[in-house]
């Protein structure tokens, strides 16, 4: 009998075939197309290339009951070893974390970051205080806070005669506490206390970008929303759309970013308790302690990391996006994944912590279409994992034959370039004043 826990990649598998959409429907059409296998049983070809890669994982003495693996093809299972126990996942929680986030927010989310002042701007002083309120961007870095800078330039905003005051969910650089993000800020805003690490950061953007230089006399303060008073919004900075930031968290397998979201979204078990929802898995094989996977603690079964991976892929189809939008491609992008040899055109998501490899994602093969898989490792010699995932995957696309070219269905369909996405700063600001 067909496994209802797969229904989430039978709908991605429906939506890419012209099948019917709805779950009875697609239980009848397996129940009566006889080309399609029962998702029960494993097929023996991609069995024997399992147990061909478990024996090598033996034969390094590694145990064979701590390795997860899960092999699946539309609404069929290939094979797999350990599917339903939950096992460390490591940096693989940053999936529920994908899928909450952009069931949450949508796609083409911004957070926002408003600067106002608490006194009159005249001459190009601030006679006050600048507050700065924070909306939660987990991507504020040194290049955001120069545009900030250069648009309070172009405001006619020279120097301000208070203090700079943080006041909610603000962070810079990665840095989490609210006083040193804040210093960081007013190091940015200033092109003449600028670090070593500020200028090199500065020289990697286009050519003639101008330098800020915006003096703040007093210091760093973190204040209450309630404390504030009066102020005057002067300026609005909008972060990289949803998808952009998800695709760069999961590129460089960015903690912060993931734990960032995560707290917005509600907390590690309301992220675990929505993913479950959203993918159909069991909520028993989806056991979080943080939205990042730092520690053994983030436990998820492969056949729930199978599962939210096609629930990815369908609520990015509903917002004009693919999993490829939101998850590194081999072969073209770089971070956790550069220089490994995995497939081409596959898309996937990496997991690393001292003993724990993990390798998940989905790739195109000729003969049965795309293949998701999940592989999940315990053992020290990193190195040697990644190798044997990466020959798994090799197998798997020489056993159903590669493609020409990358299926409609895991294309990206807004491709960026990580490495210049957050120099794209020609529309992230919103002036509010008058310039003097």
């Amino acid at each position: 009998m067909f496994d209802v826990f797969s229904s989430a990649l039978v709908s991605v598998w429906l939506s890419t075939s012209g099948m019917p959409q709805s779950l009875n429907s697609a239980v009848d059409v397996l129940q009566n197309t006889p080309w399609l296998v029962n998702a029960a049983n494993a097929d023996t070809t991609t069995d024997a290339l399992l147990q061909q890669y478990l024996q090598g994982l033996a034969d390094n003495g590694l145990s064979i009951p701590a390795q997860g693996v899960w092999l699946q093809a539309g609404p069929m299972v290939l094979s797999s070893n350990q599917g339903s126990t939950p096992l460390p996942a490591a940096s693989l929680t940053k999936i529920p974390t994908t899928l909450v986030a952009l069931n949450t927010w949508g796609a083409d989310h911004r957070f926002e970051t408003v600067i106002s002042t608490t006194g009159q701007v005249q001459q190009g002083v601030v006679n006050g205080d600048l507050i700065i309120q924070g909306g939660g961007d987990p991507l504020f870095v040194w290049e955001q806070a120069f545009a900030v800078g250069n648009a309070l330039n172009k405001l006619g905003i020279a120097k301000v005669t208070g203090n700079l005051v943080i006041v909610g969910n603000f962070q810079m650089n990665f840095e989490v506490m609210p006083d040193k993000a804040g210093e960081l800020l007013k190091q940015a805003l200033n092109a003449n206390t600028w670090s070593e690490d500020a200028i090199a950061q500065y020289q990697s953007l286009p050519t003639g970008t101008p330098r800020p230089q915006l003096n703040i006399a007093g210091a760093v303060r973190v204040v209450s929303a309630s404390a504030l008073p009066p102020t005057q919004e002067v300026l609005r900075h909008q972060s990289l759309p949803l998808a952009q930031i998800l695709k760069l968290m999961n590129v460089y397998s960015n903690n912060v970013i993931a734990q960032t979201l995560a707290d917005l979204a509600g907390g590690a078990p309301m992220v675990a308790q929505k993913a479950a929802a959203l993918s159909g898995a069991s909520a028993q094989e989806i056991l979080l302690a943080n939205g990042s996977g730092l520690g053994v603690e983030n436990r998820i079964s492969p056949r729930a990391v199978c599962a939210m991976l096609s629930a990815v892929q369908r609520y990015s189809f509903a917002q004009n996006l693919t999993i490829a939008d939101l998850f590194p491609i081999a072969g073209r992008d770089q971070g956790t994944i550069e220089e490994r040899p995995i497939p081409g055109g596959a898309v996937v998501k990496t997991g690393t912590l001292s003993d724990v490899s993990g390798l998940a994602g989905v790739i195109p093969t000729r003969d049965r279409g795309l293949i998701w898989f999940v592989i999940m490792n315990r053992g020290s010699d990193l190195d040697g994992l990644r190798a044997q995932q990466d020959r798994l995957l090799q197998g798997l696309t020489q056993q159903w034959g590669s493609v020409a070219a990358v299926p409609i269905a895991i294309a990206p369909r807004r491709p960026i370039d990580p490495a210049s996405a957050l120099s794209n700063l020609s529309d992230r600001n919103e002036a509010l004043l008058t310039p003097q």
